[in-house]
């Protein structure tokens, strides 16, 4: 088999301003949705926020007990251009980062943009650009300011779309000419696993102060859903207005769509086949332009469809994205009886009995090369868009020592799912690039650690928030280094 990969084809990493920048509060930025979280799985349904009766908003409530190791990440907003330059010295063709929504509106509400946040962006655009890589930009990663959930009750209030709209005109006015890939909301399919983080929804306030937060519900959810299709579709009408050059992407956790019938008892297959469309709907409303008829029929049954106004549907019709960009880091089997779970890697089933390897305790997810192929020829065969998987990797436990770590289990893996990628490719699917997720290590997005580390570059800083930050290369900084260089031809 050939792993020859287009000439143009944009090797490199991903990280998410919320895990890695730190200075949560310097520069005129205001606290964001993660800033409450311990990690969005670990306390995606308990935010560090409780309810004022007085004032009758929620505000923020962090356990003076805990590390929030999110405040301070890995220092990125100050040491960018050593990390960068890391980047670069293993040929990276494009980096992607978010643009923290709190650095540019603090509040999310506010008349004027902070100068500070988006000179903040401009640095740091400009030093990828000038390192020879092509700017990746999320928009939105988990990353909603926090005064729009707790004032304004997130998503689901209608009032997002507009202060979302006028974000985005800012930057892309600010960045036109520089960024010509840009992501409108981080895993947007996460909505209903995490809708605190994914979403911005938060449940309805006690009604006494010893009560509990209660849960969101599903029609909660799907308001929030369609409010940022809106919006989604705006950033996309922005952008063809502002920088018609550029590209305005999707972006999901697809590594739910390598989710495998158990056997062939007609009721698995089905089950997995309805399993995998609650994640289609997704990019079927933002790609192909409309609401499905088996979503309407579900909204008609369960009483759960949102309100729309009167240009909304056309709205999403005429703004369609230009790519679908897409995570994946491992399958899942479906099982009628077994009830499908869900982390921040995907589906959780039945494990699968023809899969010899998962990567180690404490995590254990099992890893399947061929699913991420499965995946992309999928989607392909679905939508016919330009793919790009920018988020792939393996989390690790590791330890340096003697200023090197040997990650023999990091090279494999990505070995593994660049034979598959390139398999793909000669299916016929159109993939822009690949972007290894986490080529430093950073804060774990789902339980708030730094012990899982996915990076090709070590950063000394742990659980307890001790460590001095410098950042040491691994064996496999080297071997991606190689991969690049080749443009594949050597895995």
């Amino acid at each position: 088999m050939s792993n020859k990969f287009p000439k143009d084809f944009l090797w490199g990493g991903a990280v998410a301003a919320n895990q890695c920048e730190g200075a949560w509060l310097e520069d005129g930025k205001l606290p964001n949705v993660t800033d409450v979280l311990l990690g969005i799985i670990r306390s995606g349904k308990k935010p560090s926020i409780k309810w004022n009766f007085e004032k009758n908003i929620w505000e923020m409530d962090l356990d003076p007990n805990v590390q929030y190791l999110s405040h301070e990440g890995i220092d990125f907003y100050h040491r960018y251009k050593e990390d960068l330059k890391l980047m670069s010295e293993m040929g990276f063709k494009a980096f992607r980062t978010s643009i923290s929504w709190a650095r540019i509106y603090p509040r999310g509400d506010e008349e004027y943009p902070n100068e500070k946040g988006l000179a903040f962006y401009d640095n740091l655009i400009d030093e990828i650009i000038k390192l020879g890589m092509e700017p990746v930009i999320t928009i939105s990663h988990y990353e909603t300011p926090l005064a729009l959930i707790c004032e304004y009750g997130g998503w689901t209030n209608r009032k997002l779309i507009g202060f979302f709209e006028k974000y985005v005109r800012t930057i892309l006015e600010r960045y036109k000419g520089k960024v010509k890939y840009w992501l409108t909301f981080n895993e947007i399919n996460n909505a209903f696993k995490i809708p605190f983080a994914s979403a911005g929804v938060v449940s309805f306030p006690p009604s006494d102060p010893n009560e509990p937060m209660k849960d969101v519900d599903d029609k909660m959810i799907y308001q929030a859903c369609h409010h940022m299709f809106v919006a989604n579709s705006l950033a996309v009408k922005a952008q063809r207005e502002i920088d018609p050059s550029a590209h305005m992407g999707v972006m999901c956790s697809f590594s739910h769509i390598a989710t495998y019938a158990e056997n062939c008892d007609p009721e698995n297959a089905l089950g997995a086949s309805l399993f995998k469309r609650k994640h289609y709907f997704f990019t079927d409303v933002m790609c192909r332009g409309h609401y499905p008829r088996y979503m309407i029929n579900e909204w008609k049954k369960n009483g759960t469809a949102p309100i729309m106004e009167e240009n909304d549907e056309e709205l999403i019709k005429d703004y369609t994205n230009d790519f679908i960009a897409f995570s994946y880091y491992r399958s899942a089997v479906y099982s009628k009886d077994v009830e499908m779970k869900s982390d921040t890697g995907g589906a959780i089933g039945l494990s699968n009995p023809y899969l010899s390897e998962s990567s180690p305790e404490p995590w254990k997810w099992p890893i399947d090369a061929t699913g991420f192929r499965y995946v992309c020829d999928e989607l392909y065969d679905r939508y016919e868009l330009p793919l790009f998987p920018v988020e792939n990797g393996i989390g690790l436990k590791e330890d340096e020592e003697n200023g090197m770590i040997e990650d023999p289990a990091r090279v494999k893996y990505l070995k593994m799912h660049l034979e598959a990628l390139a398999q793909a490719i000669e299916d016929g699917c159109e993939i822009l690039g690949y972007l290894w997720w986490g080529p430093i290590d950073i804060v774990s997005a789902g339980t708030g650690e730094m012990k899982k580390r996915y990076g090709f570059i070590y950063v000394d800083r742990f659980n307890d928030g001790s460590g001095d930050l410098h950042r040491s290369k691994k064996q496999s900084f080297d071997y991606f280094k190689k991969v690049i260089e080749t443009n594949g031809e050597t895995l």
